[in-house]
């Protein structure tokens, strides 16, 4: 479904004091996706300018300050840091208008306000700002760290994980989707920890899709059949955001926290305990299917990017419903000449 919205001809999400329930959280999407376009807006302006850190600044900035207007209690479940690393939204720092008014929903959220940082930076395709969020203590609440993943249609639920090996996944997702294995297209972030099953692969004849950042549009790719698997090792943050995309798309995913270093894993070991090494699946990285999924375009590419003209401004965003399974594309118009942060539309 493609939904359009014109800027600043407003129509009021009327919100209850919700003292003694967690609201549906769709009905707090329209803020959501604003904290998501502001930062995709902020960071578009930096697209091609050759520094990724700036980049990210702005998106963080932009994204940090529409959460003031959300009316929530959101912590930063997983995130892109700790909080000696600011200015990202770090693991453990808490947003919204619910930091003074203690009737408000207590939320997670597990958040990367530009995905493919240097993307933007080089203007080339897949950056995105993005989130989750779900009831808190519903996403998994983890230190930085890298997160083993696979993930793949819902033909290949119980078929594929993390406790087979690769060669294992491999035919058995050529078995069930019916495919010589030469024909499988298997998504990988080009990295060297992910060189051993970039090689096995090669060596099964497999037809890999080598990805330099964006495993969370990668995994979207596998999940909706444009490819058949993603297999590697990325980022944590992303493996949890998108564990919520795919529990909403009744797709496959499993992830398993990887430590490069020492200090990584007891870090872990210290929050999660004998859980540091487990695998998890979609619906213990997001246990409640009171979440959303929400990502707005920054550079085209599976979502269209931000689109500055002499009037106005264009995002395009993809909400994730976990609970319906719905999925929506909003065209966004946004009036240079207003503020868009305070009234957030009706999107349901």
């Amino acid at each position: 479904m493609i939904l359009r919205r014109i800027g600043f001809k407003r129509c009021f999400l009327k919100l209850d004091r919700y003292s003694e329930r967690m609201p549906r959280l769709k009905e707090l999407a329209p803020y959501f996706l604003q904290a998501t376009e502001q930062a995709a807006i902020a960071c578009g302006q930096l697209r091609g300018c050759g520094d990724k850190n700036k980049a990210d600044d702005a998106s963080v900035k932009a994204m940090r300050k529409a959460f003031d207007s959300i009316p929530v209690h959101a912590r930063v479940a997983i995130g892109e840091g700790e909080m000696d690393k600011a200015p990202m939204l770090y693991i453990g720092e808490e947003l919204g208008k619910g930091l003074l008014d203690s009737s408000l929903p207590q939320v997670d959220i597990a958040v990367d306000p530009l995905e493919c940082t240097s993307h933007c930076a080089f203007d080339l395709p897949n950056s995105i700002c993005v989130l989750a969020v779900a009831p808190r203590g519903t996403l998994l609440h983890a230190p930085e760290c890298y997160m083993d993943k696979i993930a793949g249609p819902s033909a290949l639920m119980n078929k594929i994980s993390l406790g087979l090996s690769v060669e294992e996944n491999i035919r058995s997702a050529a078995a069930i989707l019916k495919k010589p294995v030469q024909e499988l297209k298997v998504i990988v972030l080009d990295r060297p920890r992910n060189e051993s099953k970039i090689r096995t692969m090669r060596q099964l004849d497999v037809n890999v899709q080598l990805i330099q950042n964006g495993d969370i549009v990668g995994a979207m790719r596998a999940v909706n059949g444009d490819a058949d698997l993603l297999l590697g090792i990325g980022s944590a943050p992303e493996g949890v955001i998108t564990a919520a995309a795919v529990k909403g798309l009744n797709g496959v995913f499993e992830g398993k926290l990887y430590f490069h270093e020492q200090s990584y894993q007891e870090r872990a070991e210290e929050i999660l305990q004998n859980d540091a090494h487990k695998i998890w699946n979609t619906d213990t990285l997001c246990s409640s299917k009171n979440a959303l999924f929400i990502a707005t375009g920054v550079c085209d590419g599976w979502l269209p990017g931000v689109q500055f003209n002499h009037d106005d401004i264009k995002t395009w965003s993809r909400i994730i419903y976990v609970e319906t399974g719905e999925v929506k594309t909003i065209e966004t118009i946004h009036s240079k000449n207003k503020e868009s942060i305070n009234e957030p539309f009706n999107i349901s």
